[in-house]
């Protein structure tokens, strides 16, 4: 029997997420830590700790030429991602971006040429895609059990103590609620409903010039219509709920998450669970070693065109709602 060979994976950033992605990754078979990187060599060491990581850097570069590495998943804030990316891909190493996946089209565009010029692959990490609950959504939805979508109703709100400088409120780390946790339930629209006909949005920009909250409402050619909120001053359910021509399906708070769903037919409510031992951020980490394994360089799921829809919605959004970061 061939036995699948190991993948050795780097981590680019420290913080939060990348600690949540480092535990999951150990559940992923023929997954390897081999390292991490941090501005701050004692936190990229801690990091490496608790993690097994064998090797760890203070600074990103020597990661993306360390020749051991086959896969570089890159978590530092979204300002960052654009030339994060661009150093590891022209060092030929395959790459699982955070999203949002960078701060405009243009740059998205320009790390899509760069992963083709260099023959490697590149992914935009919207974990949610890869969840048990959400795919098995987006099979109801293609499989017109319930017939067609007719609205879709997502929010997205946590509060957070106002901190100018940290990430979630600082516009030059590319703060605000649109591309911390707005790009959730626009990328629920997007994956449901597909690309809309019409965009309006509102928001409240606050003090450093982020949106603290912002408000989204999407119309599409057969009549379909999505309502979405994110905010990073007030507390949401954080569910996404789907009104079919038979039926509706709500899926649970935390909707981005691993959850499970509730389906509201002909009077009768269903709720189906789904075990997950993990974070969740596992099921994109195998998918990668999958499109590895295969020699491919774009995902099959979450292609470059659905990145490319992503930020052009981003984009549409904070034109909208005149947000304009450097």
């Amino acid at each position: 029997m061939h036995l699948k060979r190991s993948i050795k994976w780097g981590i680019i950033g420290c913080g939060k997420i990348a600690h949540k992605f480092a535990n999951d990754l150990k559940s992923v078979p023929n997954a390897i830590l081999y390292a991490v990187a941090s501005r701050d060599l004692k936190k990229a060491q801690d990091f490496g700790k608790e993690h097994q990581a064998s090797t760890c850097y203070d600074n990103y570069e020597a990661l993306s030429i360390d020749p051991n590495i086959d896969v570089i998943y890159i978590a530092t804030p979204h300002v960052f991602h654009y030339e994060n990316a661009l150093m590891c891909l022209t060092n030929k190493k395959a790459v699982l971006c955070e999203k949002p996946f960078a701060m405009n089209t243009a740059q998205v565009e320009e790390m899509i040429a760069a992963a083709k010029k260099n023959n490697v692959f590149l992914m935009e990490a919207l974990w949610t895609y890869f969840l048990p609950h959400y795919t098995y959504v987006l099979d109801v939805v293609k499989s017109n059990a319930l017939g067609e979508v007719k609205t879709l109703k997502a929010d997205f709100g946590f509060t957070t103590p106002f901190d100018p400088e940290g990430r979630v409120f600082n516009k030059k780390l590319g703060g605000g609620s649109l591309l911390d946790v707005g790009i959730y339930p626009l990328f629920a629209a997007l994956s449901i409903l597909g690309y809309p006909e019409e965009v309006n949005a509102q928001a409240t920009i606050g003090k450093t010039g982020v949106d603290e909250d912002c408000s989204i409402q999407l119309r599409y050619k057969n009549g379909a219509t999505a309502s979405l909120f994110s905010a990073v001053t007030k507390e949401t359910d954080t569910t996404a709920t789907l009104e079919f021509e038979k039926g509706s399906i709500i899926i649970n708070s935390r909707f981005h998450e691993p959850s499970s769903i509730t389906i509201l037919k002909e009077g009768k409510s269903e709720r189906i669970e789904f075990k997950v031992a993990t974070n969740g951020y596992n099921y994109e980490a195998i998918h990668v070693q999958e499109m590895l394994l295969q020699n491919r360089k774009e995902s099959t799921i979450m292609s470059f065109e659905k990145s490319i829809q992503l930020i052009n919605l981003l984009d549409t959004v904070r034109e909208k709602i005149d947000l304009h970061y450097d």
